[in-house]
């Protein structure tokens, strides 16, 4: 599957590499790099060399790109590499050269486990850990001064049994099993106020502290909502398939049980409305700007973090505004307007108002800005999912249980 994997930074330098089943050249990077040149934010996933083909990621400042000889499933490839990524921020908090670099012995002990002879053994967290120790400052002392390593000489009991991703003879004091049920809104909204386009992008994650080999079942009020679904291996398919019921023994700690899809728009409901009037004069060097924002369908529910970010068009210098609540800031050089709002408090809502100063003779007739909409609204789902019950079966005690709803923006536009 895998033969190469290389780590390249920002500036196009190979500060990483590991080989699997063959020594391949560094020089077959070039293929990616010049593709970066060409299209710095869109680089294609999959790229074809005479010989090699290179699937790669970018995260964290960082890309990861994997070479193979042979054809490969690009998506089988794509989900381990951003399997690598998710367990080198769990290890070391973030995934950026300067803490690669800091962690070189580490991150080549768990590309050894991770991987074997190329293709994906061990890539569940709680397992990894038990294979490698994190890293700690007395642990590094303590390495150097023995010249031992983090790998521990036994085997995980939880690597050779039929479930693989949860170690056994896990205790607590305290049983708890928590669940967030976060969903994404992407929408366009045209200039009337009306819906172009819009879905929701949710997934389901878990922080599971339960003594033994719990056996779980979470059951919804609503599982037909969903157009598509992705879940973590622990999830028994079949059951859901035929039931509609998660059915599944969890890791230990935390991991995200399942990600979903929600396409149809009559389930949508927009959380939010922007009133919004641009005015850019021809004949004179002044326009004026007036934006209102609110909330529509949140169920009663209050929104927080809201922020808008407009880019605004080439012609406009800079502008002078006053914002009944929050601050906003206008960068000169990338046209960008940031207004920071905060939380939405009714009856008063917020507006930002004034003058936008126009380059003189400049065209202003195709000036068509954006507005991405950020913000962030707890204790609801927008799509109207709702848990309904978690069943434990395998074990004598009684779980600590809760639930948690949070609604975000997403791709989240509205055109002026």
């Amino acid at each position: 599957m895998i033969h190469s994997l290389f780590i390249i930074n920002p500036s196009g330098d190979v500060f990483l590499e590991k080989h699997w089943r063959s020594v391949i050249p560094r020089s077959v990077c070039d293929y990616y790099l010049e593709a970066q040149r060409a299209s710095p934010n869109d680089v294609p996933p999959v790229l074809a060399a005479p010989h090699h083909y290179l699937i790669s990621i970018q995260r964290g400042g960082v890309a990861l790109v994997a070479v193979t000889k042979q054809e490969v499933a690009p998506l089988f490839v794509i989900e381990f590499l951003h399997r690598v990524v998710d367990t080198f921020q769990d290890y070391f908090s973030d995934c950026t050269e300067t803490i690669i670099k800091e962690n070189y012995v580490v991150v080549y002990e768990l590309l050894d486990e991770m991987l074997d002879n190329g293709f994906p053994l061990a890539t569940e967290s709680n397992i990894l850990k038990e294979l490698i120790k994190p890293p700690n400052i007395l642990r590094t002392i303590a390495n150097t001064v023995t010249g031992k390593s983090n790998v521990s000489s036994i085997l995980p009991s939880g690597q050779l049994s039929n479930v693989p991703w949860r170690r056994s003879g896990v205790k607590y004091a305290n049983n708890e099993a928590y669940f967030d049920v976060i969903e994404e809104v992407d929408a366009i909204i045209d200039k009337s106020g009306a819906t172009v386009s819009a879905e929701i992008q949710g997934y389901i994650d878990c922080f599971i502290k339960l003594s033994g080999m719990p056996d779980l079942t979470l059951t919804f009020v609503n599982p037909r909502l969903f157009d598509d679904v992705s879940f973590h291996p622990c999830v028994r398919f079949k059951r859901w398939e035929s039931e509609r019921i998660l059915s599944f023994i969890p890791p230990d700690g935390s991991f995200r049980l399942m990600s979903y899809h929600i396409g149809s728009q009559s389930v949508v409901a927009i959380p939010i409305y922007v009133r919004h009037n641009l005015t850019l004069r021809n004949n004179g060097d002044q326009g004026r700007l007036d934006l209102t924002v609110g909330p529509k369908q949140t169920m009663g529910r209050t929104l927080e973090n809201v922020a808008l970010e407009i880019c605004m068009p080439k012609c406009v210098l800079n502008c002078s505004l006053t914002a009944n609540q929050g601050k906003y800031s206008y960068d000169p050089v990338s046209k960008v307007l940031l207004w920071d709002i905060g939380r939405i408090d009714l009856p008063k809502l917020p507006n930002i108002r004034g003058s936008v100063s126009v380059a003189s003779g400049a065209d202003t007739s195709g000036a068509n800005p954006s507005i991405n909409v950020h913000f962030t609204i707890p204790q609801l789902a927008v799509s109207g999912l709702r848990v309904s019950r978690l069943d434990m079966y395998g074990a004598k005690y009684k779980p600590f249980k809760g639930v948690k709803y949070v609604t975000k923006a997403g791709k989240f536009h509205v055109r002026m």
